[in-house]
């Protein structure tokens, strides 16, 4: 079995400011994604929301064998990585159909076969 990742990169500000419908459309379509991914056999080992980048923190090669450390996301980006999932599948075509109906309701997604 392979596993999946699946990145919801989105710009933050703009879905803060959405309206509540808004949030519970986006809600629906996790859910229906879900689901989707539960009748077609596929496994979601987890995934979830992220805090918002402006809590990230960011570790990268200092001197002297040293980690240099700032506070906000890698780097600076209309979108921000806001949420994931892990999944699991032995069928990586209906596992990305699911995901691109998933898309065609309106999110923003990145779909990538973890290596093995």
């Amino acid at each position: 079995m392979s596993r999946y990742l699946v990145l919801l990169p989105a710009p933050e500000a703009e879905w803060a400011d959405l309206p509540p419908e808004e949030h519970e459309k986006g809600h629906r379509s996790h859910v229906q994604f879900h689901e989707e991914l539960a009748a077609g056999g596929h496994t979601m080992v987890t995934g979830g929301p992220l805090e918002g980048s402006d809590r990230a923190t960011s570790m990268r090669p200092g001197v002297d064998g040293t980690a240099l450390v700032t506070d906000g996301p890698f780097s600076e980006t209309a979108e921000q990585v806001v949420g994931f999932y892990l999944l699991e599948s032995d069928d990586e075509v209906g596992l990305r159909a699911a995901c691109e109906r998933f898309a065609a309701r309106g999110e923003h997604i990145e779909f990538r076969r973890m290596a093995e």
